[in-house]
């Protein structure tokens, strides 16, 4: 019997977007203004300026932690991403509460929020290992 080995093949970080946790949380932002398009005009000052900012903080927060050089930074606006998406998600469920997305709605951009929350943790993760690696060798 032959024994396959799957190789995997990393393809080289160069800028934030070729980080796959900035491209969810693109995406996230995206579709978060696609659906606050629908919500009342009397709420462009409230909850939409509010859902739309922290989705934006997402992404931003991730690319600028990118940019920083030393890990402490990296994981402070690493940090404030996550916090800036826990937001997100308490107001897409104020949002669902008051009726301007329904159930649907709601766990489409639910989902996203999850995966690009559990993309956040891998890379908060991977930005200490490579920390720890780093002062051992």
């Amino acid at each position: 019997m032959k024994t396959v080995t799957k190789q995997v093949t990393k393809t080289p970080v160069k800028t934030f977007k070729d980080l796959k946790t900035w491209q969810a949380a693109y995406d996230l932002a995206i579709a978060v203004y696609r659906q606050c398009e629908t919500f009342p005009k009397y709420e462009q000052y409230g909850l939409v300026s509010q859902m739309t900012r922290a989705a934006v903080s997402v992404c931003s927060n991730v690319a600028e932690g990118f940019g920083r050089r030393s890990i402490k930074e990296k994981d402070r606006f690493f940090a404030m991403a996550h916090g800036s998406l826990t937001e997100l998600e308490n107001q897409l469920l104020i949002a669902k509460g008051v009726g301007y997305i329904n159930e649907g709605q709601y766990d489409d951009i639910a989902r996203r929020s999850n995966g690009t929350h559990w993309m956040l943790l891998g890379l908060q993760k991977a930005n200490r290992e490579w920390a720890a690696k780093k002062l051992n060798s």
